[in-house]
């Protein structure tokens, strides 16, 4: 997801997509430690755009 995506969502809306990418990390680790799933790419991809939102969240509380 891009930066550009991510900033037309609500907070909420962040927040929930920010528990879901936890969710799907943790997911992920598992799998790739059970060798169930060897595409490490998605867990990285997925830890990028968890600190993307995370960073956006940040930067929209700091403005209030």
């Amino acid at each position: 997801m891009k930066a550009k995506d991510i900033r037309q969502l609500t907070p909420v809306e962040l927040k929930q997509r920010a528990a879901e990418l936890r969710g799907e990390i943790r997911d992920l680790r598992f799998n790739i430690t059970t060798r169930q799933n060897s595409k490490v790419r998605d867990l990285r991809k997925a830890r990028k755009d968890l600190a993307r939102i995370v960073t956006i969240i940040a930067e929209q509380e700091t403005k209030k």
